[in-house]
């Protein structure tokens, strides 16, 4: 078992680069928020040169990247959902984003409400994150996080706007 990722391991393998957020992964606080600001200037650039129905491809095909990535860094790690795998949370605020309006206001409320579901994890987050395991447990959480804040944003925006 690693309890603790270097920046070698992250290296020798690409699911590791990819599961440990390029490397932001190892960040020694927060490991989760370190993947979930990556997503902010991933966003950005592929919303430079996609259209949004190409962007949901990226981010569906980075989900089964995800899926495979975690799934071999976990087993590698000793731990099936080690902290420093970030790559849910990036692929889930990139979701997150891609229905955010292009407002930073609203970025700001959609990264604090990801990080709130994400950490507190409401049912049924807890149970999912307990039951499923391997690779596609580790994704599929944060995206049922990621719809929680799509559903906050759009209450928000319903009753206040």
């Amino acid at each position: 078992m690693i309890a603790r990722p270097t920046p070698a391991f992250v290296f020798s393998h690409p699911a590791h680069f990819v599961a440990l957020g390029f490397g932001s992964g190892l960040a020694p606080v927060a490991p989760g928020t370190a993947g979930t600001l990556l997503a902010f200037p991933l966003y950005i650039a592929l919303d430079l040169v996609l259209p949004p129905l190409y962007l949901f491809g990226v981010i569906v095909v980075f989900f089964g990247l995800g899926v495979w990535a975690c799934g071999r860094t976990g087993r590698a790690l000793g731990i099936p959902d080690h902290s420093g795998m970030n790559w849910d949370e990036v692929v889930a605020m990139l979701l997150v984003l891609l229905l955010t309006p292009a407002d930073w206001g609203w970025r700001a409320f959609a990264f604090f409400a990801f990080r709130f579901f994400d950490v507190v994890k409401p049912p049924p987050i807890r149970q999912i994150d307990r039951m499923m395991k391997g690779g596609f447990g580790v994704m599929f959480d944060d995206i049922v996080a990621a719809f929680y804040t799509v559903f906050l944003m759009a209450l928000v925006k319903r009753l206040f706007f």
